[in-house]
């Protein structure tokens, strides 16, 4: 006998009925961080020092130096939602706390599926967005092709902090040129024609930033809405220079229980 359980994004995941009722007699408390921002580390630190609690942090291997943990890491995709949903059985995991980056709208959306089927509780932990402030200069775009087209058309020195992922939509403005922000070196092929690539890892320091703009000519920042104080000093440098910023929304995603606060995290991971 199979059971399947149905999800609310149109996948379906097959799953043996022996195993959803051996990982339903045997609750316990190990969570499933999804890792991927400082807000993952500060949990897996927290987590670590509990003794009531045991875990495990996911990291989707996107760099090949990730930051170091407190908790022990699994590195790489889970293979979909019927992955996700094995695994989160198979490793007996009694909650799972999605702290990816806030634009990680796919495996998001796989958690969200997997814990569904799995009856496993999820808790979203973000960052809230950032929001504008006097003097700042926002164009508020929704995804890369409006950031793309709220360059305009006549060429400007364009500063892009969105990371490697991407960059290949910027092509469609080959009239610009471009100073690109990354901690891995992107695919040449994805480069606009005329791009400079400078590496670094966050936090910057506000003088950094600005000297940065200054020096690098910087007319216009192309930045995702990502939020927190990490990574807020470029939009302190912008405002400062009085530079336009083509600020990208987050992904729309579906209701969910979420909190910006480490504490009420850790509360739900001992619930």
């Amino acid at each position: 006998m199979r059971v399947r359980g149905s999800v609310d994004i149109g996948v379906t995941v097959s799953l043996s009925s022996s195993l959803l009722s051996s990982y339903a007699a045997h609750p316990h408390r190990r969570a499933l961080v999804l890792g991927g921002s400082s807000e993952a580390r500060a949990l897996a630190t927290r987590i670590a020092a509990d003794p009531r609690l045991a875990g495990v942090i996911s990291l989707a291997g996107r760099t090949s130096a990730p930051l170091a943990h407190d908790l022990p890491a699994r590195v790489g995709g889970f293979g979909g939602v019927e992955g996700l949903t094995r695994y989160l059985i198979e490793e007996r995991i009694s909650h799972v706390v999605d702290a990816t980056h806030p634009f990680a709208a796919r495996i998001s959306a796989n958690a969200r599926a997997a814990c569904a089927v799995a009856g496993v509780p999820l808790l979203v932990l973000t960052r809230p967005p950032w929001v504008s402030s006097q003097g700042d200069r926002w164009i508020d775009v929704d995804d890369n092709a409006a950031a793309v087209s709220a360059l305009g058309a006549a060429p400007r020195r364009v500063f892009l902090a969105i990371g490697r992922q991407g960059v290949a939509d910027f092509r469609a403005a080959p009239q610009h040129d471009y100073v690109l922000r990354v901690i891995e070196p992107p695919q040449a092929g994805d480069l606009p024609p005329s791009c400079e690539v400078i590496f670094g890892r966050g936090p910057f320091a506000l003088a950094d930033e600005i000297a940065l703009m200054r020096q690098g000519r910087i007319e216009i920042l192309v930045t995702k809405n990502s939020g927190g104080a990490l990574a807020y000093a470029k939009i302190e440098a912008a405002r400062m220079l009085g530079l336009d910023v083509v600020m990208i929304a987050r992904p729309a995603s579906a209701d969910a229980e979420t909190t910006h606060s480490i504490d009420a995290a850790m509360a739900f991971l001992a619930s």
